[in-house]
């Protein structure tokens, strides 16, 4: 009888502690640096996009550099002219927001408000508490009272440099043309690892693109949608809840909520009557509901089958690490790490786990687990 001289494997005790401080020190370092990674995510995504439309105007003879100029200018003139176009109105906005949160609670508290009672209460509970002397008096000091306006133009300069920094890395990255793929063609050793890398990239390429593409004219008509039925409830600036409406969606789940309560708001201290509010507000969540439901499955589902649960965990967790930028990145990273994982054979399980139960291939079916599309659902997809 002979015995393996290797016998069987034994598991490393340091193998888990390892793992667990690597990915505790990992998330340290993905919050500390956000301020860099967040634009080079950025840019990096884009470089998938733009590769395919980057290598059409190169079979007719336009150089990486060129179409890189024009994809760039292009961003940072739509940019700069829907900045400027929306400034004014948002600036408004964001200096009258105290003053409309003030009306709306003196609409619910004050007479005739369905939370008139509770108030009613409250200042009868001050009045004995007074009465009775156990409250005594307490200075209140007023530091740093600049508002909200203030937080928004001490954050401005920051989120302006970090777009710059993306747009500009974004140019030389796509007019370096194939050159990082190259090069992560050259550090695979085996001709079987050279193929599976260009076809993971060319995935994530096709999958990012057709996820942005069909997601942004989506957006586009949902905002349209949202500004006309605004529109027809009469309620201050409809075209700015329109674009509100457009780019609140590129947040799956928070941005379809967010903005039902805003236009909610806005319409209850405009009218002062809930019933119109609770209208304008299920006007709001019902389109963008359909949306999710209807129209963002019959034009991408077929292509992107993700988890919901895991989309939802992905978007909290990104914007626990990065704020409202790690929200709108959430789903394009985890489309990546997803494409990755169906192409890497140790972390095809993890793939399929990411997956939706309609993308679940048994295990064997290597070329169909790779060939598998994703999707994406749920209201304000």
């Amino acid at each position: 009888m002979q015995v393996d001289p290797q016998g069987p494997r034994k598991r490393d005790p340091l193998l888990v502690p390892v793992t667990g401080i690597f990915i505790l020190l990992l998330i340290h370092a993905l919050v500390f640096a956000s301020e860099f990674l967040i634009p080079v995510t950025t840019a990096i995504l884009g470089y998938f996009i733009l590769n395919a439309p980057r290598r059409a105007l190169a079979r007719i003879g336009i150089p990486a550099p060129v179409a890189a100029g024009v994809f760039t200018i292009s961003i940072a003139t739509v940019l700069t002219l829907g900045g400027i176009a929306l400034s004014e109105p948002l600036t408004e906005f964001v200096a009258d927001i105290p003053r409309l949160i003030d009306r709306f609670l003196l609409t619910l508290t004050g007479p005739a408000g369905p939370f008139e009672l509770f108030s009613r209460a409250a200042e009868a509970t001050d009045k004995v508490m007074e009465e009775s002397g156990t409250t005594s008096p307490m200075k209140v000091q007023v530091v740093g009272g600049g508002g909200l306006a203030a937080s928004v133009a001490t954050v401005a300069p920051g989120l302006m440099g970090q777009t710059i920094f993306a747009i500009c890395l974004l140019f030389f990255l796509v007019a370096s043309g194939d050159l990082f793929i190259q090069k992560a063609v050259q550090v695979a050793d085996r001709f079987e690892d050279k193929k599976a890398t260009v076809m993971t990239i060319r995935m994530i390429e096709a999958r990012l693109g057709n996820y942005l593409g069909a997601i942004t004219l989506i957006n586009i008509g949902l905002g349209l949608a949202i500004g006309i039925a605004m529109w027809v409830w009469d309620i201050p600036s409809p075209w700015l809840v329109g674009v509100m409406a457009t780019v609140l969606n590129f947040v799956p789940f928070v941005g379809a909520v967010v903005g039902a309560l805003i236009a909610g708001i806005i319409s209850f201290v405009a009218f002062e009557d809930a019933w119109a509010a609770f209208g304008v507000l299920g006007t709001y969540y019902a389109l963008t509901a359909a949306e999710g439901q209807l129209i963002t499955p019959a034009l991408v589902g077929q292509r992107l089958r993700l988890n919901v649960t895991m989309v939802f965990l992905s978007v909290a967790f990104f914007a626990w690490i990065w704020s409202v930028m790690g929200m709108v990145v959430a789903v394009p990273v985890l489309i990546v790490i997803k494409v990755v994982c169906d192409a890497i054979p140790r972390m095809r399980k993890v793939g399929v786990f990411l997956g939706d139960a309609e993308g679940f291939v048994p295990a064997g079916s290597a070329t169909t687990a790779r060939a598998e599309p994703t999707r994406v659902d749920g209201p304000g997809t």
